[in-house]
């Protein structure tokens, strides 16, 4: 009789590809899906799962552990929310290639977009390498919970072979420096990265307030970049922007697919200053695949939320001066003073000051009403009538005074939540209608970025709870559809055909899932990066197991000790 390594009984199988659900068991060895049904050999190990969910582990394609994957063998939060493969080097941001001299400018970038900090990069970074295949081996040298594959990010590349020029903002690419990019891009994919990515938008500056250095790239330079790619049969293309002329940059998409012959993504998300931009977007995203380019928009599925607290990067006060005085201090003596009367009539008063004087006119971190206190499990489609600015009322306060108290809880860990992208309408409408479209696919994850403002590296796990099972404001979608959206099709849009589907052949990468039980925590800072440096972690419930390569990394959420993960060069073929 055969002996496998693993076998998974009576589990309801929801395989990847959108199949209805089904009892089986589930056969694992040497790190692959061996057979899938009633598997007659019995395993060196095996898992009762009678009663929970068997699915395919996640695969997030928007994370950027581009730091962190070189000094931490754990990806979490990422890991903690059944992600079994993790791809980085998104937005156009990464720390190579880089001569050395550049150190400090891909960390101040890295910092200022990514919202990491500065000090924590500076002293986890080894900086073994300067070309990107050497910060490929040296992210392959260790150990990790899950997966990891890395893309040739067109900052770090511009800033390469540009110098100064490539970060001044006026100056253009010369032909000769085009190709210089096009071939150093190229034999980073050769050496093992899924693609290239680039950045087009204003938002994304470096701790010193530049623009990211490829805002302002050429047409000419993208397309060349991305003619060079072509040439090597293999890779994919990234691009988060504006979008501002719609019609030019657009247009600058199609042609890099057109010249490269490669698939290529893009940030799809509702904006609150251009509430039906999106729309025109998915309009656009359809005739491109309708005229036979491969293209998808990665979609967040909840809002882009910021996170406010005493210890987080925002705070409602922050711009506040009776506030600065205090803005450097540990977070206990923060409370401490806070708690002080006279202290908070000094801070409200101010801020009454400065609201009059409209030095808080238009900036997020004063609209109260879009302003929400962050609950346990969170709540991530809240109602105006729970803002700030409504319980305030309803109390006989103004927000401020309401804000200010309630900041203090926990002390001082309590945190607000402000639903910024996707929730122009006050619900997550609009995200159903991105999530829904035939050629996007779930992402903007960014695990391991944003550590102060931003947690949706738990985007998996509120995925299946909130549109599968949740959801009191509108309609859910099929479960067997929303594990194919995360599976298969996030892998297959990278190039990852050997993950994603629980089918014999295919890499043994699971989630046994306890569904009544999945839940997203309540986000909480922890200071246990480098140098001290704090992060935003949001654990999850209801993991029962998470399997790796065939190898139980984590055990009702906690790990295993075991590190089976290991870096992905390049696109990986589907079983034969």
């Amino acid at each position: 009789m055969t002996e496998h390594d693993l076998v998974i009984r009576n589990g309801t199988v929801i395989d990847g590809t959108g199949a209805p659900r089904r009892t089986a068991d589930v056969a694992i060895s040497d790190g692959l899906i061996t057979e899938i049904g009633d598997v007659a050999g019995t395993g060196t190990r095996e898992i009762d799962a009678e009663g929970a969910l068997v699915t395919p582990g996640f695969v997030d394609i928007h994370c950027h552990y581009d730091g962190q994957a070189t000094w931490d063998e754990r990806l979490q939060p990422s890991s903690w929310h059944g992600v079994t493969t993790v791809v980085m080097g998104n937005c156009g941001v990464g720390f190579a290639p880089v001569h050395d001299k550049d150190h400090e400018r891909l960390i101040q970038l890295m910092e200022g977009v990514e919202d990491i900090p500065g000090a924590a990069l500076s002293e986890g970074l080894p900086w073994s390498w300067n070309g990107f295949d050497q910060f490929l081996d040296a992210v392959d040298a260790r150990p990790h919970d899950l997966d990891v594959a890395a893309q040739v990010p067109h900052a770090a590349l511009r800033l390469h072979v540009m110098g100064e020029r490539g970060a001044d903002h006026e100056s253009v690419a010369t032909p000769e420096e085009v190709a210089e990019m096009g071939r150093i891009a190229a034999a980073g994919i050769e050496a093992g990265a899924l693609g290239f990515t680039t950045s087009r938008t204003r938002n994304h500056r470096a701790s010193t307030g530049e623009f990211t250095p490829t805002l302002t790239a050429e047409r000419a330079e993208l397309v060349g970049i991305a003619e060079a790619i072509g040439m090597t049969g293999t890779g994919v293309l990234q691009m988060v922007g504006d979008f501002v002329d719609t019609e030019y940059e657009f247009d600058t998409l199609v042609e890099m697919m057109r010249v490269s012959g490669r698939p290529l993504s893009f940030s799809l998300a509702q904006s609150p200053l251009a509430p039906d931009m999106h729309r025109d977007l998915m309009r656009r995203l359809t005739e491109a695949n309708d005229a036979g380019f491969t293209m998808r928009g990665q979609t967040a599925p909840r809002a882009v939320g910021l996170l406010m607290g005493l210890d987080c990067t925002l705070n409602p006060f922050m711009m506040n001066p009776v506030f600065g005085e205090i803005a450097l201090a540990p977070v206990a003596e923060r409370v401490a003073r806070m708690r002080d009367p006279e202290f908070r009539r000094r801070l409200l008063d101010a801020q009454s000051s400065e609201k009059a004087r409209g030095k808080l006119g238009g900036s997020i971190i004063g609209v109260f009403d879009r302003m929400f206190p962050l609950t346990d499990p969170p709540d991530y489609e809240p109602d105006t009538a729970s803002s700030a600015a409504a319980v305030a009322e309803r109390a006989g306060i103004t927000p401020e005074e309401w804000v200010y108290d309630f900041l203090l809880g926990d002390d001082g860990a309590a945190m607000l939540y402000v639903p910024f992208l996707n929730y122009a309408e006050g619900n997550l409408d609009a995200t159903r209608e991105m999530l829904a479209h035939p050629y996007t696919v779930p992402g903007l994850s960014d695990g391991g970025a944003h550590v102060g403002t931003i947690c949706d590296g738990s985007f998996p796990t509120f995925l299946l709870t909130h549109w599968g099972r949740d959801r009191a404001r509108g309609e859910l979608f099929e479960l067997e559809w929303l594990v194919n959206q995360h599976t298969q099709a996030t892998a297959t849009t990278v190039g990852l055909q050997d993950r994603g589907v629980l089918a014999p052949g295919y890499r043994a990468d699971l989630n046994i899932i306890d569904f009544d039980r999945l839940a997203v925590a309540r986000p909480e800072m922890h200071h246990d990066l480098p140098a001290g440096g704090r992060r935003v972690l949001q654990r999850a419930s209801g993991y029962r197991h998470t399997i790796v390569a065939g190898v139980e990394t984590y055990a009702d959420g906690e790990a295993t000790g075991a590190l089976p993960g290991r870096l992905v060069r390049g696109a990986q073929p589907g079983p034969a």
